[in-house]
């Protein structure tokens, strides 16, 4: 009884039970305050979504200040202490090789909110009214 034969299915479930691993632990460190750093410190950083690459040796991790607050700050800070997130998860998940992180505005919630804005205008609600 071996292991099941690789499909793209599996390893697309793959990516993402690592990535949502690779979340989780990024997200209980900026809990914790583990990272010494005055503007994370500062800051409720949200970690929204981690895309690995196939072969899982790169990790985009998406991250959002609460309110949005001092992004530019929060990325910067994030990025400077890149190296102890990657040695963390590393040493936290066990896989073959350490994942480089970068890490990335989230810009889905300002999208969405693009998005509403464009559905609550009068011209776009008097063409709905209709309906």
């Amino acid at each position: 009884m071996g292991r099941p034969a690789a499909t793209p299915e599996n390893r697309a479930v793959r990516l993402l039970k690592v990535g949502e691993q690779v979340r989780h632990v990024i997200s209980d460190l900026l809990i914790r305050q583990e990272v010494r750093d005055e503007v994370l410190s500062a800051h409720n950083v949200s970690v929204t979504e981690v895309r690995m690459s196939p072969d899982l040796r790169h990790a985009r991790v998406f991250v959002k200040p609460q309110l949005g607050l001092d992004e530019a700050e929060v990325l910067k800070a994030l990025r400077t202490h890149t190296a102890y997130f990657q040695r963390e998860v590393a040493g936290k998940l066990k896989l073959k090789y350490a994942a480089k992180i970068k890490f990335m505005a989230d810009e889905t919630f300002d999208e969405a909110s693009r998005i509403e804005a464009l559905l609550n205008d009068p011209k776009v609600l008097r063409d709905l009214g209709d309906e």
